[in-house]
C-alpha cells in the first residue's frame, strides 16, 4: 500500500473517533428518551468523553511512550471498538457512561497514535500535509458524520451508529495489521516536564484561547439538537439537512480561516472570526423562532467558529517555538476540557434558566476568548519590543 493510501486509512480513524465524540450531540434528545434521563444528565456524555480524553490520554502516551507505534495504535483502537460495541448492546445510562469513559482515553490515544504514524509513513516534506489529512477526518465527522448519525437514529434505534463505529473499526484493525509496519516508540517526556510550559503567563493567555473558544462552541452545540427541534420548532428532517450544511460551513470556515491568516495575520484572523462568532450567536438568540433568519445565521455561526483554527495552532507554536509538540499537545487536552466544560455549562443554563439560553451563554464564552487574544498579542508586542531593545544595546555596546 502507498504512503497515501496508508495516510488515508488514518484520516478514517480520524473519522470515526470524530464521530463517537460528536454524534451526541446531533442525537442527544433521542438518547435522553430512550434511557429515561433527562436532557442535562444526557449531554454529561459529552463531558464525560472530553475529561477521559483530556486527562486519560496524556498519562497513557506517557506510560506507552517507548512502545512499539503501529502495536500502540492496535491496543488503542481495539479498545475502541470494544467500547463501541458495548455501548451498542448494553442497556442503562449508567452502562453507557463507563462505556464513553473507554471510548474517550482510547480515542484520544488513537488520535495522538495516528499523528505519529502520519508523520513517519509520509513522503520526505509531506508532514504537514499527512497531519492536515488525519486531522480532516475530525471536521469530516462534523460533516457527514453526525447528519448521518441523525438519519440513522431517526430511521432506527440509536445505539446502530455505535455499532457501526465499532465494526468499522474492527475492519480497521485489519488493515492497519496488513499495512503499516511497525515502528519505534520515542524519548519519554515526563508529565512534569510537560506541564513545566504553563509556568509562562504568555501560554497560559494562549492557552486560554482555546478553552474560551471551544467552551462557547461545546455550549451551543451540544444542545443545536433539541434547541432547533423544540424552540425553533424544526423538522426531524429539516434538522438532518441542517446539520450537514453546519458541517460544510465549518470545513470553509477553517480553509478561509488559513487562507486569512497568511494574509492578514494571527491576531486579525483571530479577533476578526471570533468577533463574528459572538454576532452570530447573538443573532441566533434573537431570530431562534425565524427560520428565514436563523438557518443563515447558523452557517455563518458554523463559518466563525471554525475559522480561529488553522491561526490558534500557529499562534502556540509562535508561542514556543521550541516547544511546539508539547505546546500542541497541551493544546488538545486544553480542548477536550472546554469540551467537557462547555457542555456542563449549558446543561446547568438549560437546567436553570432556558434551552434558549444557551446561545448567549456561548457568546459570552466567545466573547472572553476575544479578550485572551487581545491580551496575547500584547505579551507578543512586549516581547518584540524587548529584543528590539536588546539589538539597540548591542549595537551600542
Amino acid at each position: 500500500m502507498s504512503s497515501t493510501l496508508k495516510i488515508y486509512t488514518l484520516a478514517v480513524l480520524s473519522f470515526l473517533v470524530g464521530t463517537s465524540e460528536y454524534i451526541i450531540a446531533g442525537i442527544l434528545d433521542k438518547i435522553a428518551e430512550s434511557t429515561g434521563v433527562s436532557l442535562v444528565t444526557a449531554g454529561q456524555l459529552i463531558t464525560i468523553f472530553s475529561l477521559s480524553y483530556a486527562f486519560g490520554t496524556p498519562v497513557v502516551m506517557a506510560l506507552t511512550a517507548r512502545m512499539e507505534r503501529r502495536k500502540l495504535l492496535l491496543c488503542a483502537l481495539s479498545l475502541f471498538v470494544i467500547s463501541n460495541l458495548l455501548a451498542s448492546v448494553l442497556p442503562g445510562y449508567e452502562l453507557l457512561i463507563a462505556s464513553r469513559i473507554l471510548m474517550g482515553i482510547s480515542a484520544g490515544v488513537t488520535i495522538v497514535a495516528s499523528l505519529s504514524i502520519a508523520t513517519k509513513v509520509a513522503l520526505p516534506g509531506k508532514q504537514g500535509s499527512a497531519i492536515a489529512a488525519v486531522l480532516m477526518g475530525f471536521t469530516a465527522s462534523l460533516i457527514l458524520g453526525v447528519p448521518i448519525g441523525r438519519v440513522i437514529s431517526s430511521a432506527y434505534e440509536w445505539k446502530i451508529i455505535f455499532g457501526g463505529i465499532g465494526l468499522i473499526g474492527l475492519l480497521a484493525i485489519l488493515i492497519i495489521a496488513l499495512t503499516i509496519p511497525r515502528m519505534d516508540g520515542e524519548q519519554s517526556v515526563p508529565l512534569r516536564n510537560q506541564l513545566a510550559i504553563l509556568k509562562q503567563p504568555k501560554m497560559l493567555v494562549g492557552l486560554s484561547v482555546t478553552f474560551f473558544w471551544i467552551v462557547g462552541y461545546s455550549i451551543f452545540y451540544s444542545y443545536i439538537s433539541p434547541l432547533l427541534l423544540t424552540v425553533s420548532g424544526m423538522s426531524d428532517e429539516a434538522l438532518s439537512i441542517t446539520l450537514f450544511a453546519i458541517g460544510i460551513a465549518s470545513l470553509i470556515g477553517s480553509r478561509s480561516g488559513g487562507f486569512s491568516t497568511d494574509k492578514w495575520g494571527i491576531h486579525r484572523t483571530l479577533i476578526g472570526g471570533l468577533s463574528l462568532n459572538v454576532l452570530a450567536l447573538i443573532l441566533i438568540a434573537l431570530f431562534i423562532h425565524s427560520p428565514a433568519m436563523l438557518i443563515p445565521m447558523l452557517l455563518l455561526w458554523s463559518f466563525a467558529t471554525w475559522s480561529p483554527g488553522p491561526p490558534q495552532q500557529l499562534h502556540l507554536i509562535t508561542l514556543a517555538p521550541g516547544s511546539s509538540g508539547i505546546m500542541l499537545s497541551l493544546n488538545n487536552s486544553t480542548l477536550q476540557l472546554a469540551m467537557a466544560a462547555g457542555s456542563g455549562i449549558g446543561g446547568v443554563a438549560v437546567e436553570q434558566i432556558s434551552l434558549s439560553s444557551v446561545s448567549w451563554f456561548a457568546a459570552l464564552g466567545i466573547a472572553i476568548a476575544v479578550g485572551a487574544v487581545v491580551l496575547s498579542l500584547r505579551y507578543v508586542n512586549r516581547s518584540s519590543s524587548n529584543q528590539a531593545s536588546g539589538g539597540r544595546s548591542i549595537i551600542k555596546a
